[in-house]
């Protein structure tokens, strides 16, 4: 089994932006001497709660800073760029660093009007991710119909990923790419998106069979109770942006414990924390062979992000015995 690493730059309480991006070079370094497959990042807008908002940027400085981890996005949200660009920044990414990075790629526009907006985009942009998409793989192809050459990505490869959520299944059937989905909590909706995109799946150029990661949220500590304790800070921020309108910078365990909440927030909060992996060593152990029997995936992107960095980097470390990383 592959385990490979999503890292969102969160920010926390009391520590700014810039040094969540440098949290997340770091991160990308432990997991690289930790035996993990892949590190990548994502892309965010105007999001108090996420310093990461130009993954290819990022991308380069985690590639730079790392040897033999394959480095990618998880990923660059396609319909807020023109897809020329999106191609030159792989294909520069792919000529310093060759053979090791990824594009993740995604159909989510901004988080709210305003991001929308000020990124000269809207709703309805997102309804074209498939000729998008097209577009993009023209590029590294040589077979845009503007008679363009893109340089340097030409000629390069790059493997492409699309993040299924919603008809990404389908899109990346068609497409014959791999596919990333997630999240753990519904595990039924992903099996029926995984079996969608199996069913459906044209092999291309790109890929010769479905490939299927799923993503989501991981905790491994010495009891239930401390990686049940890693996942507060997370499901404290879903719910407060779910009813307050803004994504917080996450806070310390202790602190989310001592919260008084309202009846709408409580609830949220526990949906956050229902469906979950996490547990010991062996209860994660049993869950993620239970994961990799329901959907025959061939990977397993990890998502989970915490206040505590220390029982963050303990609880990937526990992940890597149990997969016998290294």
């Amino acid at each position: 089994m592959r385990l490979s690493v999503l890292d969102r730059s969160r920010t926390r309480e009391n520590h700014p932006a810039p040094e969540a991006l440098r949290d997340t070079v770091q991160l990308a370094q432990d997991m690289e001497r930790l035996g993990f497959h892949r590190f990548w990042v994502s892309e965010h807008h105007g999001v108090p709660g996420v310093a990461g908002s130009a993954p290819t940027v990022l991308a380069a400085a985690v590639a730079a800073a790392t040897h033999t981890i394959r480095v990618g996005t998880g990923g660059v949200m396609l319909p807020n760029h023109r897809p020329l660009v999106v191609a030159e920044q792989f294909g520069v990414l792919e000529s310093l660093f060759p053979g090791r990075i990824d594009m993740g790629l995604g159909r989510s526009v901004g988080f709210t009007d305003g991001v929308r907006r000020a990124l000269g985009r809207d709703k309805d942009d997102a309804d074209d991710f498939a000729g998008q998409l097209d577009e993009l793989l023209s590029w590294f192809r040589g077979t845009s119909p503007t008679g363009v050459h893109a340089r340097p990505p030409e000629g390069l490869t790059v493997p492409p990923f699309v993040l299924a959520m919603g008809e990404g299944a389908d899109i990346a059937a068609l497409a014959g790419l791999p596919m990333v989905i997630g999240d753990l909590r519904d595990r039924e909706r992903m099996r029926r998106g995984i079996d969608r995109y199996r069913a459906g799946f044209r092999p291309s150029e790109w890929a010769a069979e479905p490939y299927v990661v799923v993503s989501g949220t991981i905790a491994v500590a010495g009891t239930p109770e401390e990686a049940r304790r890693i996942l507060l800070p997370e499901a404290w921020a879903m719910a407060h942006s779910r009813t307050h309108g803004t994504f917080p910078p996450l806070a310390p365990a202790e602190e989310v414990e001592r919260r008084t909440m309202t009846a709408r927030e409580r609830g949220f909060y526990e949906a956050g924390l229902t469906g979950q992996v996490y547990g010991t060593e062996e209860q994660v152990a049993y869950e993620l062979e239970s994961l990799i029997k329901e959907t025959s995936a061939q990977e397993v992107l990890v998502t989970t992000s915490t206040y505590d960095r220390e029982a963050l980097l303990e609880s990937y470390t526990r992940l890597a015995r149990i997969a016998g990383l290294g």
